[in-house]
């Protein structure tokens, strides 16, 4: 009985050897096809890789573009408005020079008396010198005669009754008014008409169909 189990032993062990040996190779594949399948493909990778420093360096060039145009207009509000300050007290310096040609009474004017003309000939020349030095850095001055009353760029100061023109113009300047760049310096003190037409009512009526 020994004999006979110890060689049927081998005998019947052979069969499940050669089924092992058999899906060995197989499964080996498989294992490796499962791997390759896991591993990301260098291709991909690179063109991921690509397409993320390509999206960053679109953003970077639109921020120094954005930066660039920030800088441009920052340099030239600072030439633009950066006498602002100087101008606007430059202009008290005008409205007074202004002010003593107005308190020289006519008769003075036309008495000829040669000091007085020299005087008023000199403070007008000072006065034309100072606001056309002030309009080569950009001031220039405003005169609202006659146009709409705006309150961006006026100041009312009083109404005048004045059936004949349209309601809220300007029929006089009191003090002038003064631009800077595309600011206002000092807004025009005017005196607007009241009792008049209203613009705005006469442009809205459309004729009937």
């Amino acid at each position: 009985m020994t004999d006979e189990t110890n060689k049927n032993g081998p005998e019947a062990a052979a069969p499940e050897d050669t089924v092992k040996a058999a899906a060995g190779p197989e499964a080996a594949e498989t294992a490796q096809a499962d791997a390759s399948a896991a591993a990301p493909d260098p291709l991909e990778l690179a063109k991921a890789e690509n397409a993320e420093l390509r999206d960053k360096y679109l953003r970077l060039a639109a921020e120094m573009d954005n930066l660039r145009r920030r800088t441009e207009r920052d340099v030239k509000d600072a030439k633009s408005y950066s006498v602002a300050g100087f101008a606007r007290d430059m202009l008290a310096v005008s409205d007074n020079l202004r002010r003593a040609l107005e308190a020289i009474p006519a008769e003075a004017r036309e008495s000829g008396d040669a000091g007085l003309t020299a005087l008023i000939e000199g403070v007008e020349m000072t006065e034309r010198s100072m606001l056309a030095a002030l309009e080569r850095h950009g001031v220039k001055q405003l005169d609202p005669t006659g146009q709409k009353f705006d309150p961006n760029f006026h100041q009312a100061m009083f109404e005048v009754p004045n059936p004949e023109v349209p309601n809220n113009t300007v029929v006089q300047v009191v003090q002038a008014g003064y631009t800077i760049g595309e600011r206002v310096l000092r807004p025009a003190m005017v005196g607007v008409a009241k009792g008049g037409p209203k613009v705005a009512a006469a442009e809205s009526e459309t004729p009937a169909a």
